[in-house]
Formats: structure tokens, sequence, C-alpha cells
């Protein structure tokens, strides 16, 4: 079983840049593949990035491509999302995800993740 805590959300102006952590509790941290989904108010969870058990294989939904970046320390169990040019459509609550069942097929579905965070706040001020 892991614990995954977010961290890093808060407000930010629009074009700004916004890193987030999830720091996991498990030592087999590199066993797990990793993702970020968001939920805006009123909105079903969508889909952010996702990334392999080693952070080779990294994969990212339309609305983020060429904005955001995935990445994964496995030395530190920790999983990042670095936000960069973010736009008031991006204010949403973000959490992470891990998965045994990870592959390059299903990255995107809900139910591949067994485990998630609490998720962490971000507001995009216009």
């Amino acid at each position: 079983q892991v614990q995954l805590v977010e961290s890093g959300g808060g407000l930010v102006q629009t074009g700004h840049s916004l890193r987030l952590s999830c720091a996991a509790s498990a030592r087999t941290f590199s066993t797990y593949g990793m993702a970020w989904f968001r939920q805006a108010p009123g909105k079903e969870r969508e889909f952010v990035a996702a990334i392999g058990r080693v952070g080779v294989s990294t994969y990212y939904g339309d609305s983020v491509k060429g904005r955001f970046t995935i990445s994964r320390d496995n030395n530190e169990n920790t999983l990042y999302l670095q936000m960069d040019s973010v736009k008031p459509e991006d204010t949403a609550v973000y959490s992470c995800a891990a998965s045994t069942y990870f592959h390059g097929g299903n990255y995107f579905e809900t139910d591949t993740y067994t485990y998630w965070g609490q998720g962490t706040q971000v507001n995009v001020s216009s």
C-alpha cells in the first residue's frame, strides 16, 4: 500500500509557472506507474499526465501538452508536475495517483489507479 501527499498548489497568475509535488510513502515507489489528474468544479476528473515506473515513458493530455512536464525521482519517492504558461482553465484540484497495472494502453483511465492523494488546489488568475 502507498500513501500519497500532494503539495505546491496555490494562486498563480496567467502565464506564470507552478511546480506540484507528490510524496509517496512506499519504499517500492519505483514499481508504480504514476499520474496526475485534475478536477474543476462541476466537471469530471480529467487526465493530465502520466509517467512510467523508471521515468522514461511520459504521456500528456491534449490540454496540457507542451506546457506541463511530469517527472519523478525514485530515490526521493516523489512525483512532480511542472506547470508552465498556466491558463485560467488550469484551475482545478490536482491529484496524484499510483498504479501497479499501468501500461501504455491504460494510463489515462482513472480505474487504472489504485491509490490517490487528497489533492492540492491550483487557482490561476486572469
